[in-house]
């Protein structure tokens, strides 16, 4: 990206052609902005891999403009990737609605990182730097404290969604139409909005009718109700919390991310009763139609309550024949087969399983659909038009949603991550790119995960690791030993007997023939032995294992 001094520059580093690792940069001159610091969860061949977060280079070479970092809600897509952020630069201060702060200080807690410069957004903010003037304007999503931002450059505003729908009877307070409606009136150069369901036809069902489906379910059933959700719908809690008030059920939270979730509304005042919540201990004493279990584990995850649960290996809770297990969400894309192992589980139990359908409403997404998406088009009227948050497919839908509501197809940009966007005089075009990829983060490790590893680790995954340790006399230059191999992933070692003494048998000629060679090194000789070891394994087992060899240096005479 070029530093030019008379145009505004917006670029990507993470969100276009991925529905997660949410940030957007907002360059003018001397000054950066940034919008968003989210990690994307790893895709199963992503091996060892816990979060996938921005390649920040171009921050780094350009620390010293960048003025603040602006957070639109608190979920992991746009709040996750902040600690690992931190540690690589000086953010000033950090803008941030109060329960998205509350979640980013547990997580620099959790690292031990220390960074106490949060600013809270309210809907009265108005932030101003030299170049810049940003404005923030409530939406609806499924999290408390959700914005979207207008940024006032030199160049035209900017309007940012964030992530949002349009309820209109929604569980929390109403999107502020009426402020989007002033921004559209004074003018919007360029519209960043979430596509996340820009594939969805209609309109969002509102969260007032899960509620009242929830309120039906729980008010009806004589026995235990079990209700995994997501535990960032904090409204989603909101509103079972209520619902369990009302019909005299005490609730019991397992998992960590729910109990933090529970943790923070009651801290925040979106839940009042705090007597609600009890032990599994406490509900010995009372009716199964007395108690309701809300848990994590909505997408089939492994280690979640519901998965033990269902599993039989929770230690506080076993099932019984009369629960009721409500899934109140929808799969994500890729987790449908774990999330119905764990239901086919449930009904082996005997337990009765309600998941989300058109025939119940027990959830409803945080995301505007097609119609909502056009309201926003419409509002907002901008001239330039770049769709956001979504894979390429989800991008090029929205994009056909905004010529279908009047924006001129020469005004839409279907951008890649690194992609620069240039508004001048109120014009935008595509004008360069950066380096914008993806780093992997492996437990406390960050960004020394690459490609070759991420192969090696699946070659290991679906062919194994061999090792074999050679003894080698460096006075007479040969194997003091036949070579002791080892498998782990490969083969049973026991049941293949004659297989593995074929290996060793073959290492031990090609140690033996290398070392009568002079000059040699033992880096020559691993990578010659794994060069003649792959293909004859190969030969006898139609399999690749990762080859280690290990040498020994023994002096004996």
């Amino acid at each position: 990206m070029k530093d030019k001094r008379i145009a505004t520059q917006v670029v990507a580093l993470g969100g276009l052609g991925e529905v997660g690792k949410n940030m957007y940069i907002v360059e003018h001159d001397n000054e950066i902005i940034i919008i968003d610091a989210g990690v994307m969860f790893p895709e199963d061949n992503l091996l060892g891999v816990d979060y996938v977060i921005q390649d920040v280079s171009y921050l780094k070479k350009n620390e010293h403009k960048i003025k603040a970092l602006f957070i639109t809600h608190g979920h992991e897509d746009h709040i996750g990737g902040i600690p690992f952020l931190l540690q690589a630069i000086q953010i000033p201060v950090i803008y941030t609605p109060k329960i998205a702060q509350d979640l980013i200080s547990k997580k620099l807690v959790e690292r031990n990182i220390k960074y106490d410069n949060f600013q809270v957004i309210t809907p009265e903010l108005v932030v101003k730097f030299k170049h810049f003037t940003v404005e923030f304007i409530n939406t609806t999503h499924s999290i408390p404290d959700s914005f979207a931002l207008l940024i006032k450059t030199p160049n035209g505003n900017i309007f940012e969604t964030g992530d949002f729908k349009f309820d209109l009877t929604p569980i929390g307070p109403m999107a502020d139409i009426h402020k989007m409606a002033q921004a559209g009136v004074e003018g919007v150069t360029l519209l960043l909005s979430d596509s996340t369901n820009a594939l969805s036809s209609g309109y969002s069902k509102s969260e007032s009718a899960v509620d009242g489906t929830l309120n039906d379910m729980i008010s009806k059933h004589h026995g235990r109700v079990i209700i995994a959700t997501f535990a960032s719908n904090i409204y989603r809690v909101k509103h079972i919390a209520e619902t369990c008030r009302k019909y005299n059920r005490k609730i019991i939270v397992f998992g960590r991310s729910m109990e933090n979730s529970v943790e923070l509304a009651l801290n925040n005042g979106l839940l009042k009763d705090r007597s609600l919540f009890i032990d599994a201990n406490q509900a010995k004493s009372l009716k199964r139609n007395e108690i309701c279990i809300l848990c994590t584990g909505s997408q089939g995850e492994p280690l979640a309550a519901l998965s033990r649960i269902a599993n039989g290996q929770h230690k506080q809770i076993s099932l019984l024949n009369d629960d009721l297990v409500i899934f109140s969400s929808s799969p994500i894309p890729g987790n449908a087969e774990s999330i119905n192992r764990i239901i086919n589980k449930l009904y082996l139990k005997g337990v009765r399983v309600f998941t989300n359908s058109e025939f119940s409403d027990i959830h409803t997404s945080g995301h505007a659909k097609e119609e909502e998406l056009k309201w926003m088009l419409r509002i907002i009227k901008p001239k330039y038009f770049m769709p956001m948050h979504g894979e390429y497919r989800m991008l090029k839908r929205h994009t056909e949603l905004g010529v279908m509501c009047g924006i001129n197809p020469n005004n839409t940009l279907i951008c890649s991550n690194g992609d620069v966007i240039e508004l001048y005089n109120g014009e935008v075009r595509k004008s360069g790119h950066i380096q914008a990829g993806d780093v992997y983060v492996d437990g406390s490790r960050v960004g020394d995960i690459g490609s070759v590893v991420i192969k090696d680790r699946k070659l290991m995954s679906q062919d194994g690791i061999l090792i074999t340790i050679l003894n080698i006399n460096t006075l007479t230059r040969k194997l003091l030993l036949k070579p002791n191999v080892t498998a782990r992933g490969f083969v049973l070692v026991n049941e293949n007997q004659e297989l593995m003494q074929k290996i060793e048998h073959k290492i031990a000629e090609v140690a033996n023939n290398f070392l009568a060679k002079s000059p040699y090194t033992y880096t020559d000789l691993k990578n010659q032995i794994i060069l003649e070891l792959l293909p004859f394994i190969n030969s006898l087992t139609g399999r690749k294992p990762i080859i280690l060899p290990v040498i020994m240096e023994v002096n004996q005479a």
